[in-house]
């Protein structure tokens, strides 16, 4: 009678702790899903600010080509050449600079694809880890069910002695 008392209640231990992981886990699934939403997001913006500097390198290279055909028609004009060439200068710089910013924001966003990916993998091995720990539980649920209704064919067999 104690070893099935102890079995019930080593069962019962089993159970609550496969249900506080349960919810442990639901609460970190919980968290890695709204981490995950946030980096959708991010992404987005990042595309969207991609878009932008796309737009304004393909600006800067009109820009950049108008200014050079201006320099060459106005090489009669000095002075003026002089200026065109310091805006076109600045300009190109600019460009560098758009250039690299963009080059920065397709690597952000890569990262940022990756670590998606990974988030993406981690869901799913604790679902799956999730999903285990449900079977186990659901296992031993019925396990119980089996040793209570044992239990009480057993008391029975007592009573009826």
């Amino acid at each position: 009678m104690d070893r099935i008392k102890e079995k019930m209640n080593q069962l019962r231990l089993d159970a609550d702790e496969s249900a506080a992981k349960v919810e442990e886990l639901q609460i970190k699934l919980k968290a890695l899903e709204q981490e995950n939403l946030a980096k959708e997001q991010e992404i987005t913006s990042l595309s969207h600010k991609n878009g932008l500097l796309e737009s304004d390198n393909e600006k800067l290279d009109t820009a950049v080509k108008d200014l050079k055909k201006a320099a060459d028609e106005g090489q009669q004009h000095g002075t003026q050449n002089e200026t065109l060439q310091r805006r076109l200068q600045l300009l190109e710089e600019e460009a560098e600079e758009a250039d690299k910013t963009l080059r920065e924001a397709n690597e952000k966003l890569r990262q940022t694809d990756v670590k998606a990916g990974h988030f993406e993998r981690k869901v799913q091995a604790l679902e799956n880890e999730r999903d285990q720990w449900e079977s186990k539980y659901e296992e031993m649920a019925k396990k119980y069910a089996q040793v209570q209704k044992e239990l009480e064919d057993f008391q029975a067999e007592i009573g009826n002695i």
